[in-house]
């Protein structure tokens, strides 16, 4: 078993620490921030991630798993040191890495003797060679150590079974000698045959890059081609059913919607879109991807529009704040776009999301939140489904429309059963459905 440290708490961080700990090695989590710690050490979990508590309360009574601020000394004692801080956007699209490139600094200080060095963080192509270089500058006195790139593929909502029963595992590194370390830390995941990709460094962080793009780009082309199902008479449902169908394409990110959001397509498909302007390279399909995904979510605002005669002192309910269900995650949300459109509108706007509402209140504090769906839909003007979650799918639609002051629905997720909608004479809209 291997000591390991975990450097960030966040999103990657926490659930990574958890994930080989539970492997069964002994898992250190270090954080700068006291009051996270804090809250860890308390079995207080500050991201909603579900199956994230319990896992992280196993490996804490086994006593694999503990939390700490003291940096210096975790490095000290570990043999494998994962980067997991945050790379939020910067300047001109690219991510900005100063979190990455301090903890490079003081790892660099308090090397003591061989590590492996891992960078599980999203860091533009070429990072690998920078962070590097740091640790080079910041050692006392020389070191031997090895870097690996280990990019992480979690989905927010699922991150715990993704990082217990991943895909893929890719380990970018030049050396035999880190990649056998690195096999080791993921030892279960080697003896069940999950596949462990070897790559050099740049291979692998490139991989995390043009995996989100892909996928991005896949969603934009999917509503792009619902917008035409909805001039030419076509139903969505049906078209991507087919196409899901054929192998070459599979069924998944082949739901049409308001755009994609959230923390990593985002950022990462400006990430690598600035690169390839950067590099003389430029990307056509993922800038085209970026710019539709844009579209779409003011597409989804002019619907709702249209659907109701315009916002002006009309109250509306957004049901969703989240980007997507099984998370308070609202960063990048279509749903901001739309509260945006509808308050510059002159509206007014009755919030409820299970999980999201506080998150969002960090966005709008002036709008109105609710602990339920029926108290948010009460007396409205009319109703804008933005999130999948279960509990919209399965809403009493006759019992909505009671509650509803005009009976408008805009399901930008096509969860509802446009049937009923008739059956019950909702008006209504949604996304590439007849």
């Amino acid at each position: 078993m291997k000591n390991i440290a975990v450097i960030g708490t966040g999103y990657v961080g926490l659930v990574s620490g958890a994930g080989i700990s539970d492997f069964g090695h002994y898992v250190t989590c270090v954080d700068i921030i006291d009051s996270k710690i804090t809250l860890l050490k308390k079995g207080q979990i500050p991201i909603y991630e579900p199956e994230l508590k319990e896992l992280v309360n196993r490996n804490v009574r086994a006593g694999r798993l503990n939390f700490t601020t003291k940096i210096e000394k975790t490095i000290k004692n570990s043999d494998v040191i994962f980067i997991a801080v945050g790379t939020p956007e910067g300047e001109n699209g690219l991510a900005d890495i100063s979190a990455v490139e301090d903890v490079a600094r003081t790892i660099g200080r308090n090397l003591s003797d061989y590590k492996v060095i891992c960078t599980k963080s999203t860091v533009p192509i070429g990072t690998g060679e920078k962070i590097c270089k740091i640790i080079d500058d910041a050692m006392l006195k020389p070191i031997k150590y090895d870097y690996v790139s280990n990019p992480e593929f979690l989905r927010e909502g699922s991150a715990v079974n993704d990082f217990l029963r991943p895909d893929r595992v890719i380990i970018g590194v030049n050396s035999y000698k880190a990649f056998d370390i690195m096999k080791k830390v993921y030892s279960p995941l080697f003896i069940n045959e999950t596949p462990i990709l070897h790559t050099n460094v740049a291979t692998a962080e490139m991989i995390k890059y043009a995996s989100n793009a892909f996928l991005a780009l896949k969603i934009s082309y999917v509503n792009e081609i619902a917008n035409l199902c909805e001039e030419v008479g076509a139903d969505i449902h049906q078209v991507t059913k087919a196409m899901g169908q054929d192998g070459r394409i599979s069924k998944k990110f082949l739901h049409p919607g308001p755009g994609y959001g959230g923390s990593c397509f985002p950022k990462d498909t400006n990430a690598i879109a600035s690169l390839s302007i950067e590099k003389s390279v430029k990307m056509h399909t993922v800038l085209a991807a970026i710019k539709t995904n844009n579209k779409q979510k003011l597409r989804m605002i002019n619907k709702l529009d249209s659907l109701i005669n315009g916002f002006n002192q009309k109250n509306i309910a957004i049901l969703g704040l989240a980007f997507k269900p099984n998370t308070d995650d609202v960063r990048e949300s279509a749903s901001i776009d739309m509260i945006d459109g509808i308050i510059k509108g002159g509206g007014h706007v009755m919030a409820y999301d299970p999980i999201a509402n506080d998150s969002m209140k960090k966005y709008f504090s002036n709008i109105t939140y609710f602990d339920s769906w029926e108290d948010a839909c009460s007396d409205v003007d009319a109703v804008v489904i933005m999130t999948e979650w279960n509990e919209f799918r399965a809403m009493d639609l006759k019992k909505l429309k009671s509650i509803m002051k005009s009976p408008f629905i805009l399901d930008t997720r096509n969860i509802l059963s446009i049937n009923l909608l008739k059956k019950l004479n909702f008006k209504y809209d949604n996304v590439g459905r007849t």
